[in-house]
């Protein structure tokens, strides 16, 4: 098993600043996976993110064990699970009594636009509006609940690695990593 931080190189570091050294993952090294490799079909599955699924369920789901959570992070490119990752329905509740005074108050306005693509490529893209001003013609509101549920799809909708090009993904971590 890969754990993350294993894998990274050690730097020296004087944690206190008092001059003594001690040996330390290099955390500040970073490993992206190219947008290329991620419209590879065969390597990757969409994955929908069930209601209070985390990335090391969704880890143990498909790979056996929940300490390869880093690699449904890492090619989600979600860096903090705080704010990158969906919330759960009840985070989610709370989210937007701390956010909105109503939720059912008009967020913005947005209308289909005019050039460019007019219809979206499923139920969740709404690629093919604009935000307007709510005195343009043909405008419609969007909720504050809305929107922030378009935020909270968008993320629920994930890509993971198929397990069988997992040994592969963790090789070429390392090797990438070391660099």
């Amino acid at each position: 098993m890969a754990r993350y931080f294993e894998q990274f190189p050690l730097m020296v570091y004087d944690i206190k600043a008092n001059g003594y050294l001690k040996l330390v993952p290099d955390i500040f090294r970073r490993v992206k996976m190219k947008s290329k490799i991620k419209n590879i079909l065969t390597l990757l599955d969409v994955y929908d993110v069930d209601d209070g699924e985390r990335p090391e369920h969704i880890a143990y789901k498909l790979y056996g064990e929940s300490d390869y959570f880093w690699v449904v992070c890492l090619v989600n490119n979600i860096e903090n699970v705080y704010y990158d990752w969906p919330l759960s329905n009840l985070q989610f509740e709370n989210y937007l009594k701390d956010k909105y005074d109503n939720v059912d108050a008009v967020h913005h306005y947005e209308k289909v636009q005019s050039s460019g693509p007019q219809i979206g490529s499923g139920p969740e893209d709404y690629s093919h509006k604009i935000e307007v001003n709510s005195t343009d013609a043909g405008a419609g509101p969007v909720t504050n609940f809305e929107y922030e549920m378009r935020i909270q799809n968008k993320k629920r909708q994930i890509k993971v690695l198929d397990p069988q090009y997992l040994d592969l993904f963790i090789e070429e971590f390392k090797h990438l990593i070391r660099q």
